[in-house]
């Protein structure tokens, strides 16, 4: 709704004063001090952040009816969807963007520019930008209910410190209540974080999608060198050549966008411009293989799950797709896949 609505009313307070085609089709604008090819690589990581999302599924898989065909669906569906509705936006706010140094030099924003300058109206323009805050504020609530599903099926294996309580799930609401709340709690420290420092948060957040980009780009791999025969008889299975077009443009993306989410966005680098991802990403690393050496190798162990209940979509937490079982002394849950 916001995306017909923004787009209707910026072309029909801009008619006709519309940028040309050329500028939104030929013109390139290169002010960061990089070679043009170099300039239009790291354009592409402005696409970097909406493309981590389309996994979201995979971790609420355990809570979607016969998982194992609609999951692949609904990953194909959200980025198609998304490529359709965000070229057309794109296209309709370049048309009715205006002079683009007045939304390079804003201080509010291009998206609150570009509104401002397609209705002449402050108080419009606010409006307009409701929208993508109200699908901003959605897209947190999801990301922190997959981030809660993720803490917990990592700390049901024993992947986490203090394991047992972030794999608890409460009794009558019947969610992982521990792991939300360390969810949230994780979410505040990055605000706080924000508030602070401007290049911390950001030096953060390219963390996050570079560790996102690796984190799809391991299994990518391992299929490719083993042949794309690792993975078992199932429902939904690309052809043959299209999976290993697939699965080599995925990793020749990830490979290319993780280097460059390390590169400065401009020169000449300075301390106020300079990209502090690669520090918080060594970091990352850093803690992950402490964590590793000190808890995770003796209590990580993997998930158990029936084959066969998962190839046919029996999964636990839907109704005839199984139960979850958890010990009375407080350990570890598992989660046991059971057929009927």
């Amino acid at each position: 709704t916001g995306f017909v609505v923004i787009s209707i009313t910026v072309l029909a307070c801009s008619s006709p004063n519309y940028s040309p085609p050329k500028f939104v089709f030929t013109e390139f604008i290169n002010e960061t001090g990089w070679p043009d090819g170099i300039a239009w690589l790291l354009g592409l990581l402005q696409a970097g952040l909406g493309l981590t999302g389309f996994d979201a599924v995979a971790h609420m898989i355990e809570e979607i009816p016969n998982a194992a065909v609609e999951g692949p669906k609904i990953m194909i569906a959200c980025v198609g969807i998304g490529v359709f509705t965000g070229f057309i936006f794109l296209m309709v706010l370049l048309f009715v963007a205006g002079d683009v140094q007045e939304i390079i030099n804003s201080t509010s924003g291009p998206m609150l520019a570009i509104l401002h300058h397609a209705t002449g109206s402050k108080a419009g323009s606010v409006c307009l930008l409701i929208f993508p805050l109200v699908c901003l504020l959605f897209a947190t609530t999801s990301i922190m209910t997959t981030s809660s599903r993720m803490t917990y099926a990592f700390a049901r294996d024993g992947g986490l410190p203090m394991s047992r309580f972030f794999a608890k799930v409460h009794p009558r609401l019947d969610l992982p209540l521990n792991a939300l709340y360390l969810t949230v709690a994780l979410v505040v420290v990055f605000g706080c974080i924000f508030l602070g420092s401007d290049s911390a948060f950001n030096a953060i957040i390219s963390a996050s999608v570079v560790a996102l980009g690796v984190s799809y780009g391991i299994p990518i791999a391992i299929n490719c060198i083993r042949g794309r025969k690792m993975l078992g008889p199932r429902p939904f299975v690309l052809p043959g050549p299209i999976g290993w077009v697939a699965n080599i443009i995925g990793l020749s993306y990830v490979t290319v966008t993780t280097v460059l989410f390390l590169f400065p966005p401009e020169l000449p680098v300075t301390g106020s411009n300079m990209n502090y991802c690669v520090v918080a990403f060594f970091l990352v690393l850093v803690v992950a293989t402490v964590q590793w050496f000190v808890d995770g190798r003796k209590n990580f162990k993997g998930p158990k799950f029936d084959a066969h209940a998962l190839e046919h979509g029996e999964v636990i937490g839907m109704p005839g797709g199984g139960e979850r079982r958890s010990s009375d002394e407080g350990s570890v849950e598992e989660a046991v896949m059971k057929e009927e």
